[in-house]
């Protein structure tokens, strides 16, 4: 765990950017082998809108990764936060705790309340205007939404107390688990189902895209599926009956338009419909 903690203080930015494109290499090429919906997209015209918010994405966190590093830095050298103040723990628990509650705060905390904050969930629309779901959805934050997620993250890094490694690390785990639970790969039944009780699986986040209420309020986690589940978010829908998009915003060609999807959060306040849940 030592060895694990030195890589992640020290990763170098190359490294980095080999886990974000190796992950959507990986991802995209295991869609081809065995895909949860079959094609009828051309993938490359689909992929460069969500590659263009993938750029963005950088350049809006590029400059402001000091803040984070000073943050920890102080948090660390003043023994501030959660997981300073808990009793001496190994340090494979010790990491274990910083990762899940920088999930909480930065991830799923975040994503609950774009969803239920109106303007934030203009911004958000962006990625759930998908009509084609797949691994390079994870990456389709509009820029402002970028701002709004690193907030969020800053304050779990404060309040967590996180040394700059478990940030490292959280952040990997956070590229590469949204790469795989959007990607458009079906796994056997019960393997999704028993990796959904411990992170977010393919078939549970893509029931949060399903196009209307209360199926997109749901399934906010990133990494872990215990928030969903803790906090009672947690819903489940047969792959088959999902419908990507929303229904509010049903042009495809909007949604497939780069500066379409930049105008969009300015767009009139409009909610998916709400559907009444089928009987199980």
């Amino acid at each position: 765990m030592e060895g694990l903690m030195h890589y992640f203080e020290t990763i170098p930015p190359l490294h980095r950017t080999l886990i974000l494109v190796g992950g959507i290499t990986f991802f995209w090429i295991l869609e081809g082998i065995v895909p949860l919906f079959s094609v009828k997209y051309k993938k490359w015209r689909h992929a460069l809108p969500n590659f263009f918010f993938t750029l963005t994405t950088i350049i809006v966190n590029f400059p402001l990764a000091f803040l984070l590093l000073t943050t920890s830095d102080w948090a660390v050298a003043n023994d501030f936060g959660i997981i300073n103040w808990l009793p001496q723990m190994p340090l494979w628990l010790y990491v274990v705790l910083g990762v899940l509650l920088l999930d909480l705060i930065g991830a799923y905390t975040a994503h609950l309340v774009e969803h239920k904050v109106k303007p934030l969930w203009m911004v958000h629309l962006v990625h759930h205007t998908d009509h084609n779901v797949d691994t390079t959805t994870a990456n389709r934050h509009h820029p402002l939404e970028s701002v709004i997620r690193y907030i969020f993250t800053l304050i779990g890094v404060f309040v967590v107390g996180a040394p700059i490694g478990i940030i490292m690390l959280y952040q990997s785990l956070s590229v590469v688990l949204s790469q795989f639970n959007h990607a458009n790969i079906k796994l056997p039944k019960n393997v999704d189902k028993a990796l959904s009780w411990v992170i977010v699986s393919p078939d549970m986040h893509k029931v949060h895209h399903h196009y209307v209420l209360p199926y997109t309020d749901s399934n906010y986690g990133n990494i872990f599926s215990i928030w969903d589940r803790l906090f009672g978010t947690y819903m489940y829908l047969e792959p088959e009956k999902i419908t990507y998009g929303v229904d509010t915003f049903p042009d495809k060609k909007e949604n497939a338009s780069i500066w379409g999807l930049l105008k969009q959060p300015f767009h009139k306040y409009r909610r998916p419909t709400t559907v009444q849940l089928e009987n199980d």
